[in-house]
């Protein structure tokens, strides 16, 4: 083929739009700056709405006293729906209201006790904190392999009592939940008043042992207050319960009782 054959037909090629560029025409970019200041309207004004809300509208207290314990229980209602769609095996509008709707039947009927909330989520503490939790998980469970199948070696295990600064019940659970996920460490017992733990160690033979022990729990206590319960974000709930005597917290009940009593 010629130079002059292609060049007659170059014009048909064009016409037929076999060799034309894309490229983004005046009506898709109008479209998509539309869109996008439309996305940013939805988003200012959405925040508006919530701050008002937040500042005009008070909960009643039979739902919750604060925001943080809002969210605590619209999670849980969260997660009993995802349970119930889980157990059906689908993911369809029926199985999700239905969900939602046993799940908030589950908690007006059978209410569980308050979750008192008394600090903030950190997710960059949360982060190291799990990354730290797989790390010990591989490595003590190496460590605990190892004494199972190493030839004349019996660990001594031992019962350490410990003392944490963690003030908030959730808080403790959660650093419980944390030290029984690690292989060689059981929490045995917890006394909530005093802030000590009970905790089952595989092998305490050594000093050197002893003291990587407590600074695994130095470590533990001291990430889980960064992650939950900062002192400049923390404040005492007024439902506490058995804690309201180690943090010097008086409920409503405990004050009117108290004042009928001065009278």
């Amino acid at each position: 083929m010629t130079s002059q054959d292609q060049g007659n037909q170059d014009p048909r090629r064009r016409s037929s739009g076999a060799v034309r560029a894309p490229g983004k025409g005046p009506v898709r970019s109008f479209l998509v700056n539309a869109w996008r200041v439309s996305l940013l309207f939805i988003f200012w004004n959405t925040v508006r709405v919530f701050v008002w809300l937040r500042e005009h509208i008070r909960l009643p207290g039979r739902i919750a006293s604060d925001g943080r314990e809002l969210a605590v229980r619209l999670w849980v209602l969260a997660w009993l729906t995802f349970v119930w769609v889980l157990l059906w095996g689908t993911v369809s509008w029926a199985n999700i209201i239905g969900g939602v709707v046993l799940a908030l039947v589950i908690s007006i009927v059978l209410p569980l006790p308050r979750v008192p909330v008394e600090g903030r989520i950190h997710p960059v503490s949360v982060l190291w904190l799990i990354a730290r939790l797989i790390v010990d998980f591989f490595v003590s469970s190496a460590q605990v392999a190892w004494a199972a199948i190493r030839p004349g070696y019996r660990p001594l295990g031992a019962v350490i009592r410990v003392r944490v600064a963690i003030k908030s019940d959730m808080v403790l659970t959660l650093a419980v939940d944390y030290l029984n996920l690690v292989p060689g460490t059981m929490v045995l017992e917890i006394d909530h008043r005093r802030r000590l733990i009970y905790v089952h160690v595989f092998d305490v033979r050594s000093d050197k042992k002893v003291r990587a022990f407590h600074r695994q729990i130095a470590f533990v206590e001291r990430m889980f207050i960064k992650a939950f319960e900062r002192d400049s974000e923390w404040h005492p709930s007024p439902y506490h319960g058995i804690d309201d005597d180690y943090h010097h917290v008086r409920t409503a009940e405990r004050a009117s009782i108290k004042a009928e009593q001065n009278q």
